[in-house]
This record gives C-alpha cells, structure tokens and sequence, in this order.
C-alpha cells in the first residue's frame, strides 16, 4: 500500500499570518497595527441586551487601554416640542440613572457616565462627537418586520450616521 504526504495548501489565513511580524504570529492579535483606540462609547438601555454590549466593551478597554462611556438616553416625551426644555424629565429620574450606570462600572477601567433626554439616535451621536469616540460598541435586539422598522432603526441609524466604527453585538 502506497502512502502519499500531501502538502500543505496555503489559504488566504494562513497567507495572512504568514505576512505578519513573528510576535503578532502567536498571540491571536489580528487587529491592524495602526489601530488606534481610546474612546469606547457604549449605549446602554438597561435591558439585558444592552448590558451584552457592556461585555464585549470591557475587554476592548482593557486592550488598548482606553475610556468607556457609557451613556443612557432619556427618550424626550412625544408631545415635547423642545427636547432641551428642562422641564420634561426631573433631576431626581437623571441621578437615579446616573447612579445605576455609576453602579456599572467596572473599577479597573477609566469610565465616565453621562444621562441625555433627546431622541435615542440624536443623544448617542452628540455624546460620539463631543468624546471624539473611536469606537461605538452596541447591541440589535433581532428584531424583524414592523418592529424592525419602528425599533431596529435606532442601530441601524447610529452605523450610518457615526464618526467612527460601529460594532454591534447580535442576540444570540
């Protein structure tokens, strides 16, 4: 019986890491070397979903060593005709909230906390700019039909329209 040695194929991957430097070979770091990070804004609603993004953003601030942000939006009332009127949302509601996210943070990390009362999509991209955000890290709920439409376009909103990177975490 005859034995043939195959030889190895060279597949896009293995091209890849092939290419890299020797020290980045070994130690799974396939992000590019220029990348830059240092501050990861971070949505968050309080469902369980949104505390998923919260997970996958703690290592990435650990990685490069950068900032979080964690913002709620306090959705302004519909009737409201002027979201910036002081008035719509009581000071107690914004400090209860800021002291939940306060509650979220995790002490090994530079973190900062902030509540906004405008329209979710409008809160999360003025917060993006005034950090100058490298990173947006937030999660889809999976949504589908009608309710795609109606809820699912808040994260489809903030990845056309931010100043930088958007990762989303799926529902899985």
């Amino acid at each position: 019986m005859k034995t043939e040695t195959l030889e190895p194929v060279e597949t896009a991957a293995s091209a890849a890491t092939s290419a890299m430097p020797q020290d980045q070979k070994h130690s799974g770091d396939f992000l590019p070397s220029g990348l830059h990070i240092e501050n990861i804004l971070v949505p968050l609603d309080f469902t369980e979903m949104s505390l998923k993004s919260l997970r996958y953003a703690v290592p990435f601030a650990k990685k490069f060593g950068a900032k979080l942000t964690l913002v709620h939006v306090v959705e302004a009332p519909a009737h409201a005709v002027d979201v910036s009127f002081p008035a719509l949302v009581s000071s107690d509601k914004f400090a209860a909230i800021k002291e939940q996210l306060d509650e979220m943070i995790p002490p090994e990390l530079s973190v900062e906390t902030t509540v906004r009362q405008n329209v979710p999509i409008s809160g999360i991209l003025e917060v993006a700019q005034e950090i100058n955000a490298d990173l947006i890290i937030t999660t889809t709920h999976g949504y589908t039909g009608l309710a795609q439409l109606f809820k699912g376009a808040t994260v489809n909103n903030i990845v056309n329209r931010a100043p930088c990177p958007v990762l989303v975490v799926r529902e899985s």
